[in-house]
């Protein structure tokens, strides 16, 4: 075994005795003790060790207000750690244990925030980060499910104090599956798939009107009824992008002429 190995394994164990005795020293806390050390590491950015103390606390004092606030204060605690997935968990046990609670649209809330939030891990952070991936480029599976979390938020509570930050988020969110849509039938269409590029960006317009991945979709959609041969559903795309984006960068050239034929810009 390597040094290097042998002491990180030495350390893990260290951890692991100084996790017993926070446990042993804690015995005697009261439910407003475990709440507030846990709340002070929470407002420390110590989330994990926030965590394992509104954990213990519910699991000590299950009943009462304290307990009920742990298990809210848990889902933001995984949350702000990057565990999206058990945030949400933690989120839906709460609505699901108190659908009446004064702050259960703050669970709500807290769902969509972590979809929102939802990079894949690593990956996301590398592709985000360095390669300048947006979220448009990535599986919209989240996005379409932190639409859906925050669309249940201003249904069901639509005076929250979170509802107005929802209702922007859902508007973002809009764009960024529309768009997505696009790069699909970009994919499509630079493969030479004209129906799929077709179908998907007449699929963006028809569910997603009036984003910024319409003006493209419409261009997609000319270019590829140009290629399949179908003239009449070219022209009738044509006019319907050229009433709404006359100075549409795609009846352009890179030069900034306009493009003989139009529709076989790219």
């Amino acid at each position: 075994m390597s040094r290097s190995v042998a002491l990180f394994l030495v350390l893990l164990l260290s951890a692991c005795g100084l996790l017993s005795k926070e446990v042993k020293d804690s015995k005697n806390w009261s439910a407003s003790k475990y709440y507030s050390e846990a709340k002070s590491e929470l407002n420390e950015g110590n989330y994990g060790g926030a965590i394992k103390l509104f954990e213990a606390l519910e699991a000590r004092y299950p009943y009462g207000r304290f307990a009920q606030q742990a298990q809210l204060e848990v889902a933001y605690a995984y949350y702000k750690d990057g565990e999206q997935a058990t945030a949400i968990a933690a989120a839906d046990r709460f609505i699901k244990l108190h659908p009446n609670h004064t702050n259960v649209d703050y669970a709500y809330y807290l769902k969509g925030l972590s979809n929102f939030n939802d990079d894949l891990g690593l990956m996301g952070i590398v592709s985000e980060k360095i390669l300048n991936q947006d979220m448009s480029e990535r599986d919209p599976k989240a996005s379409r499910e932190s639409f859906e979390n925050f669309k249940e938020l201003v249904s069901r509570y639509p005076k929250s104090k979170y509802a107005a930050d929802a209702v922007q988020r859902m508007k973002h969110l809009v764009n960024v599956v529309a768009l997505n849509e696009v790069q699909v039938a970009r994919y499509y269409i630079k493969r030479g798939g004209y129906v799929a590029a077709a179908n998907r960006a007449q699929y963006a317009l028809k569910e997603y009107p009036q984003t910024p991945a319409t003006e493209e979709a419409l261009f997609i959609m000319m270019k590829s009824y140009d290629a399949l041969g179908m003239t009449d559903l070219r022209d009738d795309a044509h006019r319907v992008m050229k009433k709404n984006f006359p100075d549409s960068r795609f009846f352009e050239d890179s030069t900034g002429k306009s493009a003989e034929p139009w529709w076989r810009f790219w």
